[in-house]
């Protein structure tokens, strides 16, 4: 797909990173894919993770209402045409506040079959990218498997106008959105027949 190719129906992406610090490449990512996708595709970050409570089952069953933060992430879900996730790897696994979240997402109806890409910015975090794909598949997730969802980022000091500046960087952030573009629009085909 050309970046320029025209989508006929708006696409709405929704961006999970799985840091909490400020300077987090793994945000920073995301927020240079969502100033590289094509037109009528919008991309929004969320970013409440610090704001779920911890996962308690007795808190989502069928008589109670989920607290005011997890039916908010779901609703973000919900109206999502696909999923982006970027996450370090503390201690070879996935952090927390993540892993925290995809807890609150299991009994869900808004999740199963939604597209989900996992970006990867390191080629060293292959524990992480290996224990959420086991994790997304066991929850139902359509994961896209693409080479072009790895994209390498110098390890500090750049901000997202250096990303989008650097032509090898841009062309790749470029090409990750695309190819989950595609991969939903074949999706949606496939449904549709």
């Amino acid at each position: 797909m050309e970046q320029n190719q025209l989508i006929e129906q708006p696409l709405h992406l929704l961006a999970i990173s799985g840091s909490l610090r400020a300077a987090s490449s793994n945000t920073l990512v995301l927020q240079a894919l969502r100033a590289s996708t094509p037109a009528n595709v919008t991309l929004s970050m969320y970013n409440q993770l610090d704001e779920l409570p911890y996962f308690n089952p007795d808190l989502d069953g069928e008589t109670d209402t989920p607290p005011a933060a997890v039916s908010n992430l779901r609703a973000q879900i919900g109206q999502a045409d696909g999923l982006l996730i970027s996450s370090p790897e503390y201690a070879h696994g996935v952090p927390g506040v993540l892993k925290n979240a995809l807890d609150w997402l299991v009994s869900s109806l808004e999740f199963p079959g939604k597209p989900v890409a996992l970006i990867n910015i390191s080629p060293h975090s292959t524990f992480v990218h290996a224990s959420l794909s086991e994790t997304l598949i066991t929850m139902s997730a359509a994961l896209i498997a693409d080479s072009a969802f790895t994209i390498r980022l110098p390890r500090k000091g750049m901000d997202v106008e250096a990303l989008l500046a650097d032509q090898s960087i841009a062309r790749s952030l470029q090409t990750a959105i695309a190819v989950f573009v595609q991969a939903i629009l074949r999706d949606r085909a496939n449904s549709s027949s």
